[in-house]
């Protein structure tokens, strides 16, 4: 088996691929570079050494996020799972096994087979495995003894052919009922759905392991509601484990998404099967943050929750665009080279934070308030100013952003800086 000392080096190792936009200029006459060479390059954002726009993580604030998580969890007796379609990034999902993770979350089967193949073996699929293909998929990393991953389940239809697909295979899937609310996304809805649903998982002994129970709350807006589906998941797992349905000897219950993962903490760290039970969060956005709706979930979860407030610093935006200006065309509007094909614009508009002239600055400063995007399009963005500010054309501008996970799709390499903007790593995202 493959360590993980090998599997790192072979990321490490993946070729540089400068047809893809947010890199340096590599030195003359070089036919490859190696993704870890990056930081050998010298490159740095402040010396113009980078094409622009490029997407930077910060080293610093990357690991601090990791250490506040893995307090966090460690603190109610929990584990973690992030999810990692937030980053699609299997360095950084390595990172995150390496502060603790139990294991990764994911999406969809194309997303567990692009983990598996950089040494991701433990893993939940957060969602339904609909068609022969999909479960193909699963079936032959299954063939690897190692390879352990648990499967959400809510219809007995889809549980019917499951089932049947995986004994003709001889293999045993591990499966979780997956809870939902009336108006939400997928699962059960109610007790006779339920019913039905475990019926029909044990008419496959052989094929579906009933492992334990899975909802998503953050479909959700309201404590209350949320606090409530949370104490029937409780109750729908002990009520499994009561009627002898559940076939591990650690059941699991899995939860939380980035915004409301401490009241899934608050609601389940106290629970008491008789016997040992994995509960395991999920939450993917705590590595990088934002300035948008994560920070809005992150100060309310600083402001109410006892193990978050005891901790000095919560959690840092880690994840930061950078543009030129590249066009004065009007007083009070700056265009800059960024657009939809870089950046989230979903949860909100990616936020001026730094302004640099290359040349005339020592380092950045804070932009001005005043300086916001009121549009995007394909390649560009619309900055509105003041009249009298002082802006030019190459002028450079970091830029905060709302929704992670809809800006590392835009990115093939992100390069990691320090605190000078020196460029020390890179990672690559497998979308």
């Amino acid at each position: 088996m493959e360590t993980e000392n090998n599997l790192q080096k072979r990321l490490a190792q993946r070729p540089l691929e400068p047809v893809h936009k947010g890199l340096g200029a590599l030195p003359a006459g070089t036919v490859a570079r190696a993704v870890g060479h990056v930081g050998s390059l010298g490159w740095n954002l402040l010396r113009e050494d980078v094409s622009l726009p490029v997407a930077v993580l910060s080293d610093v604030r990357l690991r601090h996020n990791l250490g506040w998580m893995e307090s966090f969890i460690r603190t109610y007796g929990l584990k973690l799972a992030p999810h990692g379609k937030t980053t699609m990034s299997p360095a950084l999902f390595h990172w995150q096994l390496e502060q603790g993770a139990w294991g990764i979350t994911l999406a969809t089967a194309a997303q567990v087979q692009a983990a598996y193949q950089f040494g991701i073996k433990r893993v939940i699929l957060a969602n339904q495995l609909v068609g022969r293909a999909n479960m193909a998929i699963l079936s032959r990393l299954q063939e690897d003894a190692n390879f352990e991953c648990y499967v959400l389940v809510d219809s007995p239809v889809n549980a019917a052919r499951l089932g049947r697909f995986f004994s003709e295979r001889g293999q045993q899937l591990h499966v979780l009922v997956e809870l939902g609310v009336e108006g939400g996304r997928s699962g059960v809805r109610d007790a006779a759905a339920l019913e039905s649903l475990l019926t029909e998982i044990g008419r496959w002994p052989q094929s579906l392991f009933l492992a334990g129970v899975e909802v998503y709350e953050g479909v959700l807006g309201d404590e209350a509601a949320i606090r409530q589906f949370l104490r029937r998941a409780l109750d729908v797992l002990r009520e499994l484990d009561e009627r002898g349905l559940l076939k591990s000897d650690r059941p699991l219950l899995t939860g939380a998404g980035s915004a409301w993962f401490d009241l899934v903490a608050e609601e389940w760290a106290g629970l008491d099967l008789g016997r040992p039970v994995d509960i395991v969060l999920r939450p993917g956005c705590y590595l990088t943050h934002d300035v948008g709706i994560y920070r809005a979930a992150a100060e309310r979860i600083q402001s109410h929750n006892p193990v978050a407030r005891s901790m000095q610093r919560g959690l840092l935006p880690a994840l930061q665009l950078w543009a030129y200006v590249t066009s004065m065309p009007e007083p009070g509007l700056a265009i800059l080279g960024l657009g939809k094909r870089d950046a989230a614009f979903d949860a909100g508009l990616p936020v001026p934070a730094l302004h640099f002239r290359p040349g005339d600055m020592p380092a950045p400063v804070p932009a001005p308030v005043q300086w916001q995007l009121v549009k995007m399009m394909d390649q560009h963005a619309f900055m509105q100013i003041p009249a009298t500010a002082d802006v030019q054309v190459g002028d450079m501008l970091a830029l905060d952003i709302s929704h992670p996970c809809l800006t590392f799709d835009k990115w093939r390499q992100l390069l990691i800086v320090d605190d000078h903007y020196q460029v020390v790593d890179a990672v690559e995202t497998f979308f």
